[in-house]
């Protein structure tokens, strides 16, 4: 697989003027997640969310830096911060949370006798696409809608930790919070000298000049 932004690293940016010390210290807390570390899960709970997270957003295992992404909803969910606006028709993001990976281990039960965290890869699929359908066997969702919770709570709370973390933005070729730099070049396929390149086929070793020296 070619790297769409061959050597660009966010974090060069660290000590550059495209980041104040404010924006330092939200990304450096950022980095410094123990991805072991739990606090609003109990232990099963931590198991079937760190499987959804590994089924949901799949990170490449030739990656140094990986995003911490159910460390990070943990920590959401424990800080009690919300998004300012859910779904009316699901509840709270606690009580969602904990209904919804009870659930999805009764699931697992019910169709395979295993915990999620216990299925294979494919059965771990399979399940949540059930899941997503809303085809359902147990009676542990309550009044949660399962397809709701999957669109509106699982996979918002899941991609939004991942590009929220540095890990994720050397692939999308992303240059962290504007601030206090900004963007000048904002007309379609501009770029600021500060952005990364992209590798365009024929330009791969061009684009990797060029983002070695971005910062």
């Amino acid at each position: 697989m070619t790297d769409r932004y061959p050597g660009y690293n966010v974090l060069n940016k660290r000590d550059s003027v495209s980041w104040n010390d404010q924006t330092r210290a939200v990304i450096d807390a950022r980095i410094n997640i123990d991805p072991k570390f739990h606090r609003f899960c109990d232990e099963d709970e931590w198991k079937a969310l760190c499987a959804l997270c590994d089924q949901i957003v799949p990170q490449p295992a030739r990656r140094s830096i990986k995003a911490p992404i159910a460390a990070m909803i943990d920590q959401k969910l424990y800080s009690g911060k919300g998004d300012g606006y859910r779904d009316a028709r699901l509840p709270e993001q606690d009580k969602a949370w904990r209904l919804g990976l009870a659930a999805l281990d009764a699931e697992a039960m019910v169709a395979c006798e295993k915990s999620f965290c216990d299925l294979s890869h494919d059965q771990q699929h399979w399940l949540l696409g059930k899941i997503q359908r809303g085809q359902i066997s147990s009676d542990a969702w309550q009044d949660l809608s399962p397809a709701i919770f999957f669109a509106k709570r699982l996979l918002h709370d899941i991609v939004s930790a991942y590009y929220a973390h540095p890990a994720s933005w050397n692939e999308i070729g992303f240059g962290g919070p504007a601030s206090p730099r900004g963007y000048v070049r904002m007309n379609f396929d501009r770029r600021d000298p500060w952005e990364a390149a992209e590798a365009w086929p024929g330009r791969e070793q061009q684009a990797r000049r060029e983002n070695e020296g971005v910062g």
